[in-house]
């Protein structure tokens, strides 16, 4: 995913594409760099110009985006998985965070929270296809695009073929593809498609494209064992690395697209000339012999810090975003199609960018507290099932995107035609794609049966607002044939006694469908208008909330509102059979075993479940492993009730806890030994390119090793007595802040803004005594490092901590120290990772781990008890919790309050730490988050809790936090889930080299 920058929309669009085409007639080979075809490394995933074939099998992949790191609780991959798999999706894409598996160079660390091996174990377990993509540059809103810090200290140029950036990410690249290695299809793992770098699509600067670089990454996946094919994602439809251009080329190109972008302040309001509808047209020039690929499209959206908050960026990328974008998608023929994201997660432990906070919900269809109560969850899932039910779709041929007039006699819709050898799809949308009115229409179709009037029983078509449909022609489904159908399809089912089509509509609106027979047996109500016509049996009717069913011989058509569809599942037995369930919140499996059926599923209500399809030699319910009545309906499917009774949830109230609290900024006292700091002694920096260096040694953090959260610096310097001012010079990216204090007198701070990621200040010194030594402390808020998106300026070395200083009117040497985490790449906290931890003196002590030695601490009131005085106070808490977690799915999440204190308001930041983990950064004067979920697992619900909160107050009158609470979030769920396993973590000891 990208975040573009002024520089980056600019190349964008002067961007032209290769004009490269790949050779139509070769499919199923790999191109070296010459132009000899070679063999396929393997077998098992072809392609041809429509799709992939995984096994010979002809499938479209459906794909979410989910990132392992921002979920740091393994036995909840599973959970997310389920619900990906649920919506009808096939596949999962991750991309893979580099910072966190080698946070010093040539350690690389994949283990506990960070084992890949499990999770792709657990994809494979669920079902689900993987679309490997580790980089090694990512994107994706982390800290240095994924890079880590160290990098900053290499001279070359990033994503160039620089030969130091390119040994850097040698070791990193062989370990991590190693493991995907292993867990390749080939190998029996769910690993179908691997990407090599990504978004590489812009340079200023360098030479670009890069053919030698390219190569190189390719190369380098080769080496590690990957032999699926491999596919590119070019930041926008402009060819680069497509099959036929030569060196540096991957296997199947594809693009990513953004297009309603990210204005979340104007949510409804979708920006002119954004649809796409010149992709097919684009690829057919571009790749024409492999499957049109998508590997990123928009499924969300991010939002920056001082955003609007991600419940606005929802009613952006919602509902009907999906609906009118994704069926243009379709429109133009997609067949690798990827959602960013499926669940975004949460930047915990300061992996995220600047340019965003702790949260990554993204608006994504799978909120941050993983539940799924988002109407674009349940309308994903309506355009998923029908895919997977109409594989006529992946060889249909798409038509002009922009067609008006031909298939609807008036100009206010649009048609793009989908032929294919037997059943055709035409996607319906505004001309006006930005319209919010509602528009009646006909059709003209062609069918078997010659070109067709639709209704043909009188009556009109309506396209609601943001809303388009995919009627089909010649539709098959099992031993019968849809003429047509302007109702969508949902689903169908060809059960052992009858064969099920579920079909639905928006409210209120006409529809029609025909079925190819001359049979007169069938039975209706009077709701429905049926009429037997040229050949088939046409059936009209109005949408209501009542679902009504139509029954040709063997045929049940169950017609229902939108609304009622969203509450349907198709839960797959096995790769050929499933049953259909209508009910429940959440249905993630269905499982026969013998004479039993067992449903595992979620319900948020008392529900009424009904299973359509049941097999004959079932005759025994189970819903989540326990014995379940049921009853047989007038259909002949089996009902049963699940009740829902709301537990009682005893959440502690954090003001009652027993608080304790320590001065996390002792570096300001009188007699503070900094002995064991580091030195800020290098007289040069190899990132001179992108910020000269302005002081006589260089103080930028990441060239001594601390590349993540808070920095120390403490400048000695003996007073000449004509010192007045001190100018200062800091950098923290996005929404910093930083403080400074002579030895303890407070300076003055730069709060911060959302768009300021530097800043000058000069503060005033007291009368300064001559010949006597002083002391200039400066914290300051690492947001986390640039991303490198656009490739040449390296933006990724943008420096953090201080840029330049001058003691105004002296002549006097400055020798400065600075420090943070503890052992900078040498990271104390293995289990974490090596961005869990910034330089705060508790940080370095552990004292935000479990069980921090309290006799050290300082009775309490806790957080709201407030700092008189500008610094930072660290307070800590044991939270007991005993909820009833193995059947209930618990969203919890702490919130702090940012009403304006009445006594001491000033601006302050907060981490929030939860048994260690940083779960929360809280900016008061900048915001927006201020809620902040915390997964069951990292938080254990049925025992002791570690609770830290450091507060910085950044002004002269200290700074109050006005409420901090724990709160149950949403409603509780009754599940199927697995159980939970709390992450196993260290507590705190007394640490080696600590100070």
């Amino acid at each position: 995913m990208r975040l573009l920058s002024t520089l980056a929309v600019a190349l964008l669009t002067t961007s032209q594409s290769c004009d490269a085409i790949a050779l139509r007639g070769r499919p199923n080979t790999l191109l070296s760099t010459g132009p000899t075809p070679r063999a396929l490394l393997q077998d098992t995933v072809t392609w041809d110009e429509h799709s992939l074939f995984i096994d010979g099998e002809r499938l479209m992949i459906f794909s979410g985006e989910f990132h392992p790191f921002r979920l740091p609780v393994p036995s909840l991959w599973t959970d997310v998985l389920e619900k990906v798999k649920a919506l009808g999706l096939n596949a999962v894409s991750i991309y893979i965070d580099w910072a966190q598996l080698e946070g010093k160079p040539g350690e690389f660390r994949a283990e506990g929270v960070f084992d890949y091996d499990a999770f792709l174990d657990a994809a494979k377990q669920v079902g689900l296809y993987v679309i490997a993509r580790p980089g090694p540059y990512i994107n994706a809103e982390a800290s240095g695009g994924g890079f880590p810090g160290w990098l900053q200290r290499v001279k070359g140029h990033l994503r160039t073929n620089d030969s130091d950036y390119l040994a850097a990410t040698d070791n990193y690249i062989a370990s991590i593809g190693k493991i995907i290695a292993k867990h390749q299809i080939t190998n029996g793992g769910p690993v179908i498609l691997y990407q090599p770098e990504n978004e590489y699509s812009g340079a200023v600067g360098v030479p670009f494209p890069n053919a030698d670089y390219m190569q190189y990454v390719e190369d380098q996946a080769r080496k590690a064992g990957i032999v699926v094919p491999l596919v590119s994602n070019d930041a926008s439809a402009g060819g680069r690395n497509a099959p036929g251009t030569g060196k540096g080329e991957v296997d199947i190109y594809g693009h990513d697209g953004y297009p309603l972008g990210f204005d979340c302040a104007n949510p409804n309001t979708w920006p002119a000339k954004a649809l796409p509808t010149n992709w097919h047209v684009t690829h057919e020039n571009q790749s024409p012999s492999t499957p049109y690929t998508i590997p990123e499209f928009q499924g969300g959206s991010f939002d920056p810090w001082g955003g609007w908050g991600f419940d606005q960026c929802l009613q952006l990328i919602n509902h009907g975003q999906e609906r009118v974008f994704y069926k243009n998608n379709y429109a133009a023929g997609v067949t690798i199609f990827n959602l960013y994201m499926i669940f975004g997660g949460t930047n915990w432990g300061n992996l995220g960018h600047p340019g965003g906070y702790t949260s990554y919900d993204y608006a994504a269809p799978i909120a941050e507290d993983r539940s799924v109560a988002r109407e674009k969850y349940s309308e994903l899932k309506l355009e998923a099932q029908f895919l997977k039910v109409s594989p006529g779709y992946l060889t249909a041929t798409p038509g002009n995107a922009s067609v008006t007039g031909l298939y609807s006699p008036g100009t206010a819709v649009s048609i793009t035609a989908l032929i294919g050898t037997h059943d055709s799809f035409f996607v319906v949308r505004h001309t006006d794609y930005q319209s919010t009115d509602s528009t009646t229409y006909t059709l003209n179709l062609p069918t078997s049966a010659g070109n067709t009037t639709i209704p043909q029983l009188g009556g009109f078509l309506t396209l609601g607002r943001r809303d388009s449909k995919i009627h089909v022609t010649d539709y098959p489904v099992g031993d019968y044939s849809l003429l047509y159908s302007t109702a969508e399809i949902f689903t169908w089912k060809k059960f052992e006694d009858r064969t099920v089509l579920v079909v639905y509509g928006g409210p209120n609106e006409q529809h029609e469908l025909a079925i190819k027979s001359s049979s007169t047996n069938w039975k209706t109500d009077c709701s429905l208008t049926v009429a037997a016509k040229n050949g088939s049996v046409v059936v009209n009717w109005q949408t209501t909330g009542k679902r009504r069913i139509f029954q040709l011989g063997d045929l049940h058509v169950y017609i229902v509102d939108r609304n009622s569809a969203y509450k349907y599942w198709v839960p797959e037995l096995s790769s050929s059979s499933s049953v259909i369930v209508n009910g429940g919140y959440l249905i993630r499996s269905a499982l026969v075993s013998g004479s039993t059926l067992n449903l595992r599923g979620d319900f948020n209500s008392t529900s009424t479940i009904e299973i359509i399809g049941v097999p004959k030699e079932v005759s025994t319910l189970k819903i989540n492993d326990v014995a379940w009545l049921y009853e047989k309906n007038t259909q002949g499917n089996w009902e049963s009730a699940v009740p829902y009774i709301k537990p009682t949830l005893p959440v502690p109230v954090l003001s009652k806890l027993d608080w304790k609290s320590i001065d996390s900024l002792p570096e300001i006292k009188p007699g503070y030994d900094d002995s064991k700091w580091v030195v800020a002694d290098h007289k040069t920096t190899n990132n001179t390119f992108v910020q000269p260096l302005r002081t006589p040694t260089s103080l930028f953090a990441s060239d001594y090793g601390f590349h993540t959260g808070a920095l120390l610096y403490r400048g000695h310097f003996t007073a000449s007595g004509a010192e007045k001012t001190i100018y200062l010079s800091t950098q923290g990216g996005s929404a910093f802040g930083s403080s400074a204090w002579l030895n303890s007198t407070f300076l003055g701070s730069w709060t911060g803004t959302d768009a300021s990621s530097a800043a000058n200040a000069t503060y005033t010194l007291p009368n300064l005594t001559p010949g006597t030594p002083y002391v200039v402390t400066v914290l300051v808020d690492n947001m986390g490092l640039d991303e490198n998106w656009v490739v040449g300026p390296d933006e990724m070395k943008h420096a953090r901590g201080i840029l330049d200083y001058d003691l105004v009117d002296s002549n006097a040497l400055v020798t400065w120290k600075l420090t943070g985490n503890l052992g900078g790449e040498e990271y104390a906290d293995k289990t974490r990772g090596p961005l869990n931890e910034g330089g705060l003196y508790v940080e370095r002590q552990g004292y935000h781990l479990p069980d921090p030695p309290l006799q050290q601490f300082s009775p309490s009131a806790g957080p709201t008890s407030g700092l008189p005085q500008p610094g930072v106070t660290f307070y800590a808490a044991k939270l007991p919790l005993s909820l009833p977690s193995d059947t209930w799915d618990i969203p919890l999440s702490f919130v702090f309050d940012n009403t304006t204190s009445t006594s001491s308001g000033g601006a302050y930041r907060a981490w929030l730490y939860v048994n260690g983990f940083q779960f929360g950064r809280y900016v008061s004067n900048v915001g927006p988050q201020t809620v902040f979920p915390v997964p069951e697992g990292i938080l254990d619900y049925n025992g002791d809790n570690w609770i830290g909160v450091a507060v910085w107050a950044l002004e002269a009158g200290g700074a109050e936090v006005p409420g901090f609470e724990l709160r149950v979030a949403g409603t509780p769920v009754l599940t199927g889930r697995g159980k939970v396993e709390v992450v196993g973590a260290p507590g705190w000891v007394v640490r080696e080299g600590v100070y």
